[in-house]
């Protein structure tokens, strides 16, 4: 009997998926319950079972492909006769994407293209204006989106499509040759068309070392810093701090902490630092809420740490930091660091973010200017600490442990004077630690 497996609705607004990984192959046996395919939507990787056993008899999408929810995905070949559609299937170990959880797409079953001519175009700003840096006439063009709604996708694929009629007429030009099937490499780094060797076409430069194609993590990553970059409007402020108290009291905290098993970094001083820098000025706790034109404020501390990993940039959360000490943080950074460099992050462990903190460490240059996490509205910059001559309060030259501290924030919905006085208290926190600690005596 042929059981077509398709998408299940993985829930929380999830409208389709990308296919990253398939755990089996056409011909071989799976068990029920057997790890199947991975699928990586705008919010997790989640790694889906087969809910039957049998034969796989058909792969119907590549690795790479996008996936609608309820869009054919396997057909296994089980015991009995006859064929049977496969009912909505469970999913389990969801894994926690390289970013923040973002609005929630409104989630169903794939349904086909609805024509938007001949009534009201349903697009959002984003797609009308990139529908008009293409030239192109949305009311030719049908939307795959809930309601007929028309997607970015939708624009980009009818630029291609010759049965869409842009508003500007191309010049004249020779027909060229139609591209053939685009099929990644065994090392998923080269691309080729067709099943002829790559060429360069005409005018392509020929010392081409590789073309690496944008996709899994790293293709949500760069949706996510495209959305940030167009809907933000950028503005970054940036202060020197003197971290010499700092660096005091870690080196004396140091031994204690790792007594517990944890190394002691700077950034736990920092966290607290942004705690009370974000009590200061609450605004900055906050996420925008485009749709409804608001700025949310956020009543927990939900700190976001940017955090290196093999496939591209997390940012895990430490949920209610104001409500943890130094050792505490310390620990639950080193503990999320591990899980993120492993793949084991979970969506909860991923979400609820009102801040994120990114820093490079030792390398953490002089200067950046950070991207927001949208829809928060505030991002610190943390740069490394170097050992410069500074004037003293008594005018005498001195050394002292100096750090810059560059925040970015929505100007949209928060004015300069906002991140300035909110960075004045973390810099007031970080030259004198005991501050932080003057509300456990």
């Amino acid at each position: 009997m042929a059981y077509e497996f398709r998408l299940p609705d993985i829930g929380e607004g999830v409208a389709e998926g990308e296919v990253v990984s398939w755990f089996v192959k056409e011909g071989d046996v799976v068990q029920e319950d057997a790890p199947l395919v991975s699928v990586l939507t705008d919010k997790a990787n989640v790694e889906i079972p087969s809910p039957k056993a049998g034969r796989i008899a058909k792969l119907h999408a590549k690795v790479g492909e996008k996936v609608k929810v309820g869009g054919l995905l396997v057909t296994i070949e089980v015991a009995g006769g006859g064929s049977e559609a496969a009912p909505t299937a469970q999913v389990v170990s969801p894994v926690a994407s390289t970013v923040p959880e973002t609005p929630a797409k409104p989630s169903g079953a794939a349904v086909p293209p609805a024509p938007s001519s001949g009534g009201r175009v349903l697009a959002t700003p984003g797609v009308r204006r990139l529908a008009a840096e293409k030239g192109l006439d949305l009311s030719k063009v049908s939307g795959s989106g809930p309601g007929g709604r028309i997607t970015e996708d939708d624009v980009l694929h009818a630029t291609t499509s010759p049965a869409v009629t842009s508003t500007e007429a191309p010049p004249p030009s020779p027909a060229p040759k139609a591209p053939g099937p685009v099929a990644p490499s065994d090392s998923g780094a080269a691309l080729s068309t067709g099943n002829a060797p790559s060429v360069p076409a005409a005018g392509e430069a020929t010392d081409v070392l590789e073309r690496i194609p944008i996709r899994g993590v790293r293709r949500v990553i760069a949706e996510h810093m495209t959305e940030s970059t167009h809907r933000a409007a950028h503005f970054t402020y940036v202060e020197e701090v003197d971290m010499t108290e700092v660096v005091r009291l870690r080196d004396h905290m140091a031994k204690h902490v790792e007594k517990q098993g944890a190394k002691l970094s700077y950034l736990p001083f920092v966290i607290k630092a942004v705690v009370a820098g974000l009590r200061a000025e609450p605004r900055m706790n906050a996420s925008m809420d485009d749709a409804a034109q608001e700025l949310v404020v956020h009543g927990n501390y939900n700190i976001g740490i940017a955090t290196a990993a093999p496939d591209g940039l997390l940012v895990p959360v430490l949920h209610h930091a104001d409500r943890k000490s130094v050792n505490q943080l310390a620990k639950e950074i080193q503990v999320l660091a591990e899980r993120g460099r492993a793949g084991k992050l979970t969506r909860a462990e991923m979400s609820g973010g009102t801040f994120t903190i990114t820093s490079l460490g030792a390398l953490g240059g002089v200067l950046a200017t950070p991207i927001l996490n949208y829809p928060e509205v505030g991002i610190l910059g943390v740069h490394k600490i170097a050992r410069r001559p500074v004037v003293l309060p008594d005018g005498t030259i001195g050394v002292a442990e100096l750090m810059n501290l560059s925040v970015s924030l929505d100007h949209r919905v928060l004015d300069g004077i906002i991140g300035a006085q909110f960075l004045a208290v973390v810099k007031s926190n970080l030259e004198d630690p005991h501050q932080l600690f003057a509300e456990l005596a």
